[in-house]
């Protein structure tokens, strides 16, 4: 039998995770739910409440799902959710695992690929982020056209390492990453629910955390090409796209990036879940809407 070292290494110091960690947490959680879900939706700082929405609830804490790491982070619950919405069955993370929490780039991105092997098909990310947009205000929603994945840059990408291609190839391109089709039927569901004037559409810019950005960064970032930062969502879109599946992506404009060196303003975390809750209603509402459009 051939054994890649990797295999034979802590999974603290992997490069990846094995075919056999994954499979072993989907195949446990397949025979834990009934339903097989065919969307999964991974919700951002404070977004939660989305899970709340879902008929039929089973509620699964991430500490008793095999390979599953923990989510330290508040505003995240830390529960994978499974039930129906708008019809359709899903699975709803309650906190997604960052970079910055210690967790390698592969514990991060563990669900994806356990989500793909449970048959699921299309991802949904929400994310709270700054915004850098000059025309976007706090509390605005932004469907993600593209990303920056400056951490990228410097080689922290989830597919570092031996390539597995039973999940997909060497090379995955990602200049579809995000589904226009999706973006569309998002557009038409703002339309549906009278959101046009606080939807866009933009570049999401994703930096590694936990400090926010300086006024430099952020000017840089902004000349760039991104409309809104973050710390977290590129890295499980990489996994997902790489799986084939297909990837929706939507920010929720948390506060005002600061550009100005002699203003006042303070990113904080606070203010982040604050707004979070202040414009959940919205955000779940146009969520469920798509749900329901989709084949």
């Amino acid at each position: 039998m051939n054994v890649d070292e990797n295999d034979l290494l802590h999974p603290a110091h992997r490069l990846q995770n094995t075919y056999n960690e994954y499979k072993d947490s989907a195949d446990w959680l397949l025979a834990e739910i009934s339903i097989r879900p065919q969307i999964a939706v991974i919700c951002g700082s404070g977004l939660g409440g989305l899970a709340d929405l879902l008929s039929d609830k089973i509620t699964i804490p991430y500490e008793k799902i095999p390979g599953f790491p923990k989510s330290t982070v508040p505003g995240h619950a830390g529960k994978l959710v499974f039930g129906e919405l708008s019809g359709k069955p899903c699975a709803c993370m309650q906190g997604r695992f960052h970079f910055y929490e210690g967790y390698p780039i592969n514990e991060v991105t563990f669900p994806i690929r356990v989500f793909h092997l449970m048959g699921i098909e299309t991802l949904i990310v929400t994310n709270a982020a700054g915004g850098l947009n000059d025309d976007f205000k706090v509390g605005d929603i932004m469907i993600i056209s593209d990303h920056i994945n400056l951490p990228g840059f410097a080689g922290l990408n989830p597919l570092r390492g031996r390539n597995e291609e039973r999940f997909g190839v060497r090379f995955p391109c990602l200049s579809d990453a995000y589904d226009k089709t999706l973006r569309q039927m998002a557009l038409d569901s703002s339309q549906d629910l009278g959101y046009q004037d606080f939807i866009h559409e933009g570049v999401y810019c994703m930096l590694a955390g936990p400090s926010y950005e300086t006024i430099a960064e952020s000017r840089m970032l902004k000349i760039l090409g991104a409309d809104a930062v973050g710390m977290s969502t590129v890295p499980e879109v990489i996994l997902a796209r790489h799986c084939g599946m297909r990837v929706f992506g939507i920010s929720l404009i948390t506060n005002k990036v600061v550009m100005d060196y002699n203003s006042q303003q303070k990113a904080n975390h606070e203010e982040v879940l604050q707004t979070s809750r202040d414009q959940a209603e919205a955000l779940q509402s146009l969520i469920s809407n798509l749900v329901g459009k989709i084949n």
